[in-house]
């Protein structure tokens, strides 16, 4: 007979839940009892199932690249480099005008953290820096295969990339609609090097 008590409650739900609650308040502005309330659990079931509050929310990290961010993996993949970063832009748009609230979470995540939040931040940048590093890879790849002129810099064309991304979240967080951000992304492409 198994000894300890069973787990009452379904933990994808309460990832869902809790990446909800990270999304609308940031790591730092996100409490305990914000957590245990949204997901229905108790503080003692949350340390059981998921860890402390750093645990959790890199597990929450991994939902939402799988989740709301999986477009990104199907972008790369685009036979031109435009196409990739018309499909990362599409993408984008979608998840940080569809979630929880407005924005991105890794981004607005980031923006705010003091000491004690080192860690996350350090693993908020460096999952920043690997898409950098992902677009910058499938530029050189474009680059190689003529898709884009020669003597393209691929590094500062993928910095530039994220540099839009990221300044979409954080227009979409401080209320900029859909159609706005779609015009940014119809600038961005304008510009796009030939």
């Amino acid at each position: 007979m198994p000894s300890g008590r069973v787990r009452e409650f379904d933990a994808d739900e309460a990832l869902d839940r809790a990446m909800g609650v990270f999304w609308r308040h940031g790591y730092e502005g996100t409490s305990l009892a914000d957590l245990t309330a949204a997901m229905g659990i108790n503080r003692p079931s949350l340390y059981s199932a998921f860890g402390n509050k750093e645990q959790l929310f890199r597990k929450v990290l991994d939902r939402y690249q799988a989740g709301p961010l999986g477009f990104a993996a199907a972008a790369l993949e685009m036979p031109t480099a435009r196409g990739v970063v018309e499909a990362f832009l599409d993408g984008f748009i979608r998840c940080i005008r569809g979630g929880p609230a407005p924005g991105c979470l890794v981004v607005s995540a980031a923006l705010v953290s003091g000491e004690d939040a080192e860690p996350v931040r350090r693993e908020l940048a460096r999952l920043r820096r690997g898409t950098v590093a992902a677009l910058r890879g499938r530029f050189e790849r474009a680059a190689s295969e003529g898709d884009l002129a020669a003597g393209t810099d691929c590094g500062a064309l993928a910095l530039y990339v994220a540099a839009v991304l990221d300044g979409l979240a954080v227009l979409a967080a401080s209320g900029a609609t859909e159609v706005d951000l779609g015009r940014v992304a119809e600038l961005t492409m304008r510009l796009w090097p030939s």
